[in-house]
């Protein structure tokens, strides 16, 4: 009997020593993460899909310790995510949403944070004739020829754009027939335009980094309305209490800062720099 008894303390003694051991790893993990603070930033395919991110935020998380989960989607569904507070800070380029956004008080306020410009991409030959300096005309040819136009429609800042360069062309909405929407990001509207042989507005960003450029070139560069703009934008708290503001407003300090904007200015691609810091103009 004694002997029984000693073998259910043992077995006892070992079965507190899993719990108390389990207690101590999830504490432990518990601590971890506590150690390592995490933000959701929502922003647009061209900065994921040119490589931006994977060379800026690992030089943030070394300035910060803070680790930056990005959600990359269309500028406007990105905004749409900072009014529900799914996220704790925007990364986008559409002043007019950016500004509108803040007005409603769902950010803090919008800092510029970097530029590129819009290029026309279409097949070297253009069979349009729209190769030039001046996107409206080249968007008149286009429209006129019937050619083969691959938009994002998918209300990304680069969608918005080429519908006000549409209307300020005088073309309130595009319907001609070689005109298609394609509803996604720029690299797949990028890979439709290659297998068409047909017409793409996108940021220079996205399309230094595309490799499948098959038959593409730039054919519209230069015209001052190609400005391309990106702002960061930290989600008012006041609106979201569960917002990490704290930390998010530290994403918006440094990549503001002089060690963020040297960042983005360093990273290039076979020699061409991608995008230009402190956008303020």
């Amino acid at each position: 009997m004694k002997r029984i008894k000693k073998m259910n303390f043992l077995g006892l003694t070992q079965r507190v020593s899993k719990v108390v051991l389990l207690a101590g790893l999830a504490c432990g993990g518990t601590l971890a993460l506590a150690q390592s603070p995490s933000i959701v930033m929502a922003s647009t395919t061209s900065t994921e899909q040119s490589g931006l991110f994977a060379h800026l935020l690992p030089e943030f998380k070394k300035a910060t310790g803070i680790d930056v989960k990005v959600v990359a989607l269309g500028t406007g569904q990105a905004i749409d995510m900072g009014r529900r507070g799914d996220a704790d800070v925007l990364f986008v380029h559409d002043q007019v949403a950016e500004e509108k956004i803040v007005a409603e008080g769902f950010v803090l306020k919008r800092e510029p944070v970097m530029y590129n410009d819009f290029v026309l991409i279409g097949p070297a030959t253009d069979p349009a004739g729209v190769k030039g300096k001046d996107i409206l005309q080249a968007l008149k040819k286009l429209e006129t020829a019937n050619g083969a136009f691959i938009s994002r429609g998918d209300k990304s800042g680069t969608h918005a754009a080429e519908l006000r360069y549409w209307k300020l062309a005088g073309v309130d909405a595009p319907v001609f027939t070689g005109y298609k929407a394609c509803g996604c990001g720029m690299g797949p509207a990028l890979n439709m335009a290659a297998s068409v042989d047909g017409y793409v507005l996108t940021d220079r960003g996205t399309w230094l980094a595309f490799k499948n450029r098959a038959n593409l070139a730039i054919l519209v560069e230069g015209d001052q309305r190609l400005f391309n703009q990106y702002g960061v934008l930290v989600i008012n708290p006041a609106k979201h209490p569960k917002t990490k503001v704290l930390e998010a407003q530290k994403f918006a300090d440094w990549v503001t800062s002089a060690a963020g904007q040297g960042t983005i200015s360093s990273y290039k691609i076979n020699g061409q720099q991608l995008f230009f810091a402190n956008a303020k103009r």
